[in-house]
C-alpha cells in the first residue's frame, strides 16, 4: 500500500470557508494529519464566512432572556418545521439534521463557541418574521445573534487552530490548489487531484486571472468536501431555478465571489455521491449594487426594518405579509410574478437613519472592529456611515424633495437599466399610496397590516432601541428628504446539496455511505442535503457550517 499524504484531506477553506476550517480544527484536536486544500491564496482563509455579518441562530440564549424574549426548543422546532416545509421522501436526513441543529442551537452551541473566545452583540435581531400564523414560516421571536467582530470574529478561532496545526506539523496548507476530481480506489475515495494555480497577492474576494502552473494528486484515508454552492455562477442558478418561484431573473447581483461554482459538488457526484433538493435555493430580494465592489457584479443586502413602503416595478404596493424583513422567499416568488427584475423601497431620511443596516463585515466597521464607541454612535448618528456612502455614491439610491421629483428619478433609473422597456411609474399613483399609508398613522387604530406590524415590532426593546423607527408619515417634511432605493435579486445560498447522514458521510443513490467521502457546509445543504428545506430562519447558514463541519471533522478523525 502506498503511503498516504495525510490522514484526511479537507477541500475548501475559502468558499464555504467556515465548514472547512471547523472540520480541520476538529481533526487537529484529534491529532490527525490534514491537508487543507484551497484554490484561493492564504489571504482568503475563511472565505464567505469572513465577509458575513456573523449572524447566528441561538435558542433561549442569555441575550434573549435579558431582553425578555421567551424562547424554547419546542417553539424553535415549530418555527423550523413551518419554515422548512419538508414534504419529500428525500427529506429524511435533512429533517434529522434540522432537529439535531435546533437542539444544538438550544444547548451546546453557545458554550462551545464561548470557550473558543466567541462573543455576541447583546441586542438580538428579529429576522424572517413570517406573518402567516403560528404554524407557518418565520421566527416567532428574535433569534438573530450578531457576532461581536462579525464574520472575522467567527472565523478567527478556527483559523488560529489551523495555524497552530501548521506550526505543529499536523496541517499542510495547500493554497492555490484547485480540485478537479476525487480519486477512488476499489469504490473508496482515497484522495484528490487537480491543478496548481500561480500564486496571487490579490486581496481577499477579488477576482484574479491566474495561469495553471502544475498538477497535483494527494492521497488520504478520507476526504471532506466543503467547497460551497453555486451562487457565483448565475447560469447554474438559472438552470436549477424552480418553476414555483416563477421565471429566473435576467439580471441578478452576486452575493458571493464568482468562484463559488459548485465544483466540489460535481466532483462528489462523479465519485458516487447523491445530490438532493437542487431546486431549493435562497436568494435575497433587497440587493443593491456595491458602489465599491470587491468581486464582479458585487451586491450587498439591505437588512431592513419594517417601515419602508415596498413597491413592485409597476408601482403597486406589495401585499401583506410581504413587508421588509418578513418573508424573503415569499417576496421573491411574488416579485418574479411581476415580470421585472427589480422593485423599490420608498422611505425618508428618518427611516433610513434608524432602520437600514447593510449585510457584510466590511459594511459594519464598528461591529467588525469591536468598537463600543462606534456601536453607540449608531443610536445617535444622523445616518450610519456605510449607509451614507451608498446615499452619496450608490446608483440604486435616489433622493428628492417631492414625490413627482422622486418618481421622475425612479423612471429615469429604470429606463437606463432596462433599455427603456421598464414600466413608467405614475407620480399620482405613488403619491396616493403614500398618502393612504400615512393616513393610517394618524390614530392608534389601523386596518393596514404593515402599520400594525411596525407597532408590534416596537413592543420588543431591541427593535425600539435600534431597528424600528417610530410610526410617522413618510411625507412629513420634517423627516425628509424622500428616498427611493432600487432593489434587485441577490444570489446567495444553495439550500440543497450532497445527501449526508448525521456523521456527514456522503450517501450514494442506494442510501449507503460512499466510503471515505464526507461533506459539510453549503455543499451538503448545510447538513443532510438541505436541512433548511425550502426556507431559512436566518442566522442558520453559518451555524449550519459550524455544526456540519464539526460533525465531519469528528467523524473523519474516527
Amino acid at each position: 500500500m502506498q503511503p498516504r499524504d495525510a490522514d484526511v484531506i479537507v477541500v475548501g477553506a475559502g468558499l464555504a470557508g467556515l465548514a472547512g476550517l471547523v472540520a480541520a480544527a476538529e481533526l487537529v484536536d484529534a491529532g490527525r494529519s490534514v491537508i487543507l486544500l484551497e484554490q484561493e491564496g492564504e489571504q482568503g482563509l475563511g472565505g464567505q464566512a469572513w465577509w458575513s455579518f456573523g449572524g447566528l441562530f441561538f435558542v433561549d440564549s442569555p441575550e434573549q432572556r435579558r431582553l425578555r424574549v421567551r424562547d424554547s426548543v419546542e417553539l424553535a422546532w415549530q418555527d423550523w418545521q413551518g419554515t422548512a416545509g419538508f414534504d419529500r421522501e428525500e427529506d429524511y436526513w435533512p429533517r434529522r439534521w434540522a432537529e439535531a441543529y435546533v437542539n444544538f442551537a438550544a444547548g451546546e452551541k453557545r458554550a462551545w463557541l464561548h470557550q473558543l473566545g466567541h462573543r455576541v452583540f447583546p441586542v438580538v435581531g428579529w429576522a424572517e418574521r413570517g406573518g402567516y400564523g403560528a404554524s407557518g414560516p418565520g421566527n416567532s421571536v428574535p433569534r438573530f445573534h450578531i457576532t461581536w467582530g462579525t464574520g472575522p470574529g467567527i472565523t478567527a478561532p478556527f483559523v488560529a487552530k489551523v495555524r497552530s496545526g501548521v506550526e505543529s506539523g499536523l496541517v499542510r496548507l495547500a493554497c492555490n490548489h484547485r480540485m478537479e476530481s476525487l480519486v477512488s480506489t476499489a469504490g473508496t475515495v482515497t484522495g484528490v487531484r487537480g491543478t496548481v494555480l500561480e500564486r496571487t497577492t490579490t486581496p481577499r474576494g477579488r477576482a484574479a486571472e491566474r495561469a495553471t502552473v502544475g498538477e497535483f494528486e494527494f492521497s488520504a484515508g478520507a476526504v471532506v468536501v466543503t467547497t460551497g454552492g453555486i451562487g457565483g455562477d448565475h447560469d447554474l442558478v438559472r438552470a436549477a431555478w424552480p418553476q414555483r418561484l416563477g421565471a429566473p431573473p435576467t439580471a441578478m447581483l452576486s452575493g458571493v465571489p464568482g468562484h463559488v461554482d459548485g465544483r466540489g459538488i460535481r466532483a462528489s457526484q462523479d465519485a458516487g455521491g447523491r445530490v438532493i433538493n437542487p431546486d431549493r435555493m435562497w436568494h435575497y430580494v433587497e440587493g443593491i449594487k456595491n458602489w465599491n465592489p470587491v468581486w464582479p457584479n458585487h451586491g450587498i443586502r439591505i437588512l431592513p426594518g419594517p417601515s419602508s413602503l415596498w413597491l413592485d416595478a409597476t408601482g403597486k404596493r406589495l401585499p401583506g405579509p410581504l413587508f421588509p424583513g418578513f418573508d424573503t422567499l415569499g417576496t421573491l416568488q411574488h416579485l418574479r410574478g411581476t415580470g421585472y427584475d427589480y422593485s423599490w423601497f420608498v422611505l425618508n431620511k428618518a427611516i433610513i437613519r434608524k432602520e437600514f443596516a447593510l449585510s457584510g463585515s466590511e459594511q459594519n466597521p464598528d461591529l467588525t472592529g469591536k468598537s463600543l464607541r462606534g456601536v453607540l454612535g449608531r443610536a445617535t448618528a444622523d445616518v450610519p456611515g456605510p449607509v451614507q456612502k451608498f446615499l452619496d455614491h450608490g446608483e440604486d439610491f435616489l433622493t428628492a424633495g417631492s414625490v413627482p421629483e422622486l418618481v421622475a428619478a425612479m423612471n429615469e433609473l429604470a429606463k437606463s437599466s432596462t433599455d427603456g422597456k421598464g414600466p413608467v411609474l405614475s407620480a399620482e399613483s405613488v403619491l396616493a399610496e403614500l398618502q393612504a399609508r400615512d393616513r393610517e398613522i394618524a390614530n392608534p387604530f389601523s386596518k393596514d397590516a404593515q402599520i400594525t406590524a411596525i407597532r408590534g415590532a416596537r413592543t420588543y426593546l431591541g427593535d425600539r432601541l435600534i431597528r424600528t423607527a417610530a410610526p410617522r408619515p413618510i411625507l412629513d417634511p420634517k423627516d425628509g428628504p424622500l428616498i427611493a432605493v432600487r432593489l434587485s435579486v441577490l444570489t446567495r445560498k444553495t439550500l440543497g446539496g450532497l445527501e449526508t447522514d448525521l456523521d456527514s458521510r456522503v450517501l450514494g443513490a442506494d442510501g449507503i455511505p460512499v466510503p471515505g467521502l464526507f461533506a459539510a457546509g453549503e455543499a451538503a445543504g448545510f447538513g443532510g442535503g438541505g436541512m433548511h428545506g425550502y426556507r431559512s430562519l436566518e442566522g442558520t447558514f453559518l451555524g449550519g457550517c459550524l455544526f456540519s463541519g464539526r460533525a465531519a471533522g469528528r467523524a473523519a478523525a474516527r
